[in-house]
């Protein structure tokens, strides 16, 4: 039976009693729904065509295969639950409420964790969003793309501006305060005056968060194709660079506050699931596709590790029901490979990286010491690229538009002073102190 989020029933392991905040105790939920009505020119992702005849066995399996998982990782707290895919808003409100509600059984899913779930106009309606809400669901982001009718025809999306503006309505009405827009840029024909205008737009009927994507052409998709075939022509990389730059100069003349290279909020609607994946947080990944980094504690050991569920669907369910989960592949990460992970995806932030979290991964050297053996970091960091103070290191607002060009010397440092750290005998006796 489905219920509005504050009546979900949510069970506390152990009753009463209080868990660690350590990261090892939590971990984010990412459920991979794998259909689509259609798949778009540019997409590339790990998507299917749906089909209406098989949702009860991908229920099933979405929820023995979290069952399983959340068994295996022993994480006593759910911190939030992120619905991406393809396009999950295709999935019934019944399928997301049962998979909060098997989450819920063997993890703390508390009543105000963020609850994601990704839709696209075409794909929903008044009495849906509500549905998705008593499911569970307490935080929408919708697929706009574009509102120019020409660019979604092009882009091989299935609904209309006025579809998306509708959807953005109702949404806002259903999930105030926590309604999410997608927007492209870098489109083909696109220039700096339709940008601005499409912007524009989006700001006058837009909640708190919007998120920019740069279209990138992917091999193998009918768009690159095109591009190939000179059928279409796209804006150069300055005219793309100075979209960006343009984004977020109109965005923070709104109010937004760029929290990440893609994403910006206003009034603290950040979403928690992403930073969870940014900060270096474990997450544990449900569904075809899907990927995880979570410690899975055994009597051999308690290291993290990267896990990659099966792609397609029908495989991904032959092995969930044979094993109680699909996971393909699985790599145990080493402490180098956590903290490349750490900087790659925390430079993405205006937060950053912590000493404390660098520190409790890196106990040998500190992000200072980076600092004072690299003279090439020391030029990012006077050029006003880079900052490091007493919290931590993050980019500047000028550093995230460049990030890229900013991690090849960042991770070379921490390759080398990670060799000479290996170097130094973990048990070797220290002199002792002279009075």
């Amino acid at each position: 039976m489905l219920r509005h989020c504050a009546g979900v029933s949510r069970r506390v392991c152990g009753g009463s009693r209080s868990y660690s905040q350590d990261v090892e105790e939590a971990a984010a939920v990412y459920v991979h729904w794998p259909y689509c009505e259609k798949r778009c020119t540019y997409c590339n992702f790990n998507k299917y065509i749906a089909r209406s005849d098989n949702e009860d066995a991908v229920r099933s399996c979405l929820v023995r295969e979290a069952r399983t998982l959340i068994q295996l990782s022993q994480v006593r707290r759910v911190t939030s639950v992120f619905f991406g895919g393809g396009t999950p808003s295709l999935a019934s409100p019944s399928t997301i409420g049962a998979v909060l509600e098997e989450i819920s059984k063997y993890a703390s899913l508390p009543q105000d964790a963020e609850i994601s779930l990704e839709a696209n106009p075409t794909s929903l309606g008044e009495s849906r969003l509500q549905g998705f809400r008593d499911a569970g669901v307490n935080r929408l982001s919708v697929g706009v793309q574009s509102l120019d009718d020409g660019d979604l025809l092009l882009l091989g999306r299935t609904h209309t501006a006025s579809d998306a503006l509708r959807t953005v309505e109702e949404a806002r009405r259903i999930f105030p305060g926590r309604t999410s827009v997608d927007v492209m840029f870098g489109l083909p024909g696109q220039n700096l005056a339709s940008w601005h205008s499409t912007l524009h737009r989006i700001l006058e009927h837009c909640d708190d968060h919007v998120s920019l994507y740069q279209l990138t052409l992917e091999r193998g998709t009918l768009m690159f194709k095109w591009k190939e075939k000179a059928q279409v022509t796209f804006p150069d990389q300055e005219l793309t660079a100075q979209m960006y730059e343009d984004a977020r100069s109109i965005l923070r003349g709104a109010g937004f506050r760029q929290y990440e290279v893609s994403n910006f909020a206003r009034n603290g609607a950040v979403s928690t699931h992403n930073l969870s994946y940014w900060l270096g947080k474990q997450y544990i990944g449900i569904g075809p596709g899907a990927h995880g980094r979570f410690i899975v504690r055994t009597d051999q050991g308690k290291r993290r590790q990267a896990r990659i569920q099966t792609l397609e669907p029908e495989p991904w369910m032959k092995e969930v029901m044979s094993n109680g989960h699909g996971t393909r592949k699985v790599t145990e990460l080493s402490d180098y490979e956590i903290l490349s992970e750490l900087l790659v995806l925390g430079l993405r932030t205006d937060i950053g990286v912590s000493h404390k979290r660098w520190n409790d991964l890196a106990p040998t050297f500190g992000l200072h010491g980076l600092f004072k053996a690299s003279q090439e970091l020391k030029d990012l960091q006077e050029e006003g690229l880079l900052v490091l103070d007493e919290e931590g290191l993050r980019c500047s607002g000028r550093g995230l538009a460049v990030l890229d060009s900013l991690l090849l010397p960042i991770l070379n440092q921490l390759q080398d002073s990670w060799a000479q750290s290996e170097k130094i005998q973990p048990h070797q006796p220290q002199p002792t102190a002279q009075k």
